[in-house]
């Protein structure tokens, strides 16, 4: 594999100068620009004082040839995102512990070997391996034939290559490091949603910050949805860990949800036969909207937190998914517009949302690699703080039926 260093010539050719910023254009439609392989590192930089490198890959072989695989490497966390596929992340690893999972897809799946229609709708399975899923933003949830059309599971934007792709490093300490694509759900008479997808690393931190910012460019109102899959199996997820959340409300999401309502809050380890379990929740949030969720190991020393508004994402879908390891053993942490019921339900239901033409809004999620005691503890002493003493309401019945 023969990675481009950033050479002081070439540096010229793909950098833009702001007041406080390099910017690198890697992929850009419209004026033709793929580099593909390519990195570039502090010490390329000058920066004395951090070190970092960023890494653009293109992958051969199989179902990910072609697949661009970008990866921000620091002292504490390697961050690896897919440009390909929507921008994703598909792990995230640092200190020992993992943010992801181990799915039978095992490879970067380009989205040109998927097919969305398979399977009555659900050809989304066929690539879904990451620890971090848009699924949205045309819409999302479960496939229903509605409206002339198959609504395939999940929508389009994970499946969707970016379009435009830029590198941006602030030239003073703490010289965060952005990663922008363009997202482009555009058909004709139907779709024309663009959403600037972005991740925020600050080297040497162990959180990070999603960012996206999704625009109706069309002459019409058009609905969005958006689901923030975030998956989490070894070795945060174990026989005995926890999920932890200011929960106002929380109900099953079917009818085989409701015999793991009472242990909601804990999980098995690898159990043959286990389907997969969804849960509805409401999450209690602070003055500011502010609120958090984490899932911790049972010791309470390896954890994941996520933290958003509820403004933005008001609701929360719990996916215990605690099957064999090889089936794929994982749980999602799953902020949202909607919960996963398909779209035709969510929209009864009122929780599909609307932009008016030339409309914009906003997504803001901030995730947290958590290690040690202390840092699990402390983060878990925040979202006791949300919940204080408000109790947690639990339905014993589904809100909807599919």
């Amino acid at each position: 594999m023969k990675i481009k260093i950033v050479s002081s010539a070439l540096l010229l050719g793909l950098l833009s100068y702001n007041a406080s910023a390099k910017e690198f254009v890697l992929i850009d439609n419209e004026k033709g620009i793929a580099e593909g392989n390519w990195s570039i590192s502090s010490k390329d930089l000058g920066v004395k004082n951090e070190k970092f490198t960023i890494q653009n890959t293109v992958l051969k072989g199989g179902k990910q040839e072609g697949t661009e695989l970008l990866t921000i490497t620091s002292d504490v966390l390697t961050i690896k995102l897919i440009p390909t596929r929507g921008l994703g992340i598909l792990s995230v690893e640092g200190e020992g512990i993992r943010l992801g999972w181990d799915s039978p897809v095992n490879e970067v799946v380009n989205p040109k070997f998927i097919n969305l229609e398979s399977r009555g709708g659900i050809g989304w399975l066929d690539g879904f391996n990451e620890m971090m899923v848009r699924c949205g933003f045309e819409w999302t949830g479960h496939a229903v034939q509605a409206d002339g059309m198959m609504y395939t599971l999940h929508g389009r934007a994970q499946n969707t290559p970016v379009s435009k792709l830029i590198v941006t490093i602030e030239d003073k300490a703490p010289y965060t490091i952005n990663i922008k694509g363009l997202i482009k759900e555009n058909t004709f008479k139907k779709s024309h949603l663009e959403t600037w997808a972005s991740l925020s690393y600050v080297p040497g931190s162990n959180d990070f910050t999603v960012h996206d910012v999704v625009t109706n460019k069309s002459d019409y109102t058009r609905d969005y949805q958006i689901i923030y899959h975030s998956n989490f199996g070894t070795p945060i997820l174990e026989e005995g860990a926890r999920f932890v959340a200011p929960v106002k409300e929380i109900s099953p999401f079917n009818d085989y949800a409701k015999e793991g309502l009472a242990t909601w809050q804990t999980y098995l380890g690898p159990t043959k036969g286990f389907d997969e379990m969804v849960f509805n929740v409401y999450p209690f949030a602070d003055a500011n909207n502010h609120t958090q969720v984490m899932v911790t190991n049972k010791a309470g020393d390896k954890a994941a937190g996520i933290a958003f508004n509820t403004k933005q994402l008001p609701v929360l879908s719990l996916w215990k998914n605690t099957d064999t390891l090889k089936q794929g053993y994982v749980t999602g942490l799953e902020p949202g517009t909607s919960f996963a019921y398909p779209v035709t339900i969510e929209r009864e239901q009122k929780r599909v949302r609307q932009l008016t033409p030339g409309q914009s809004t906003e997504f803001t999620l901030t995730y947290s690699l958590l290690s040690g005691k202390d840092a699990v503890s402390k983060y878990e002493a925040q979202i006791n703080a949300i919940q204080g003493e408000q109790q947690t309401q639990v339905v014993t019945q589904p809100m909807a039926k599919e």
